[in-house]
């Protein structure tokens, strides 16, 4: 019975995907003055909080791949953002720093959150109670 079966727009996927959609498409204006896409901006605002980071370290923060986070540092690093240097202490270690320029851009970048925030129409608690949701349903605890 083609009836009982949920329809596309009743499916946990479905809103995930479109929300997560949103808020990329929400960071856009903000983010193009900056010359940044959605993942470089949390390449940058993770190391703002704790460069110089290895690229396995930045990866696993931010929950990418090397294949993924590795272009996304090439891509920063021609864009004079961030710089690469080998891990003195293990040669095998590739360190990522921010540049003057990228810490230059601190304050924009960091309020970036408060005007999403503010789009998003939801309390802090609100927010705060969806971040952990969304949090649990990304890593949960059995894995």
């Amino acid at each position: 019975m083609a009836s009982e079966r949920p329809s596309v727009g009743t499916q946990l996927s479905f809103a995930l995907y479109g929300a997560a959609n949103r808020m990329v498409r929400m960071h856009k204006p903000f983010l193009e003055p900056l010359g940044l896409t959605f993942p470089q901006y949390l390449v940058i605002l993770e190391l703002l909080d704790s460069a110089p980071l290895s690229v396995g370290a930045l990866g696993a923060r931010l929950d990418m791949d090397t294949g993924t986070i590795t272009p996304l540092i090439k891509r920063l690093g021609a864009a004079g953002l961030v710089t690469r240097t080998r891990d003195p202490a293990d040669e095998r270690r590739v360190m990522v720093d921010l540049t003057s320029r990228s810490r230059a851009l601190e304050a924009e970048v960091r309020s970036i959150n408060g005007k999403i925030k503010s789009a998003c129409q939801l309390t802090d608690r609100g927010i705060d109670e969806l971040r952990r949701t969304l949090e649990a349903l990304a890593h949960p605890a059995t894995e």
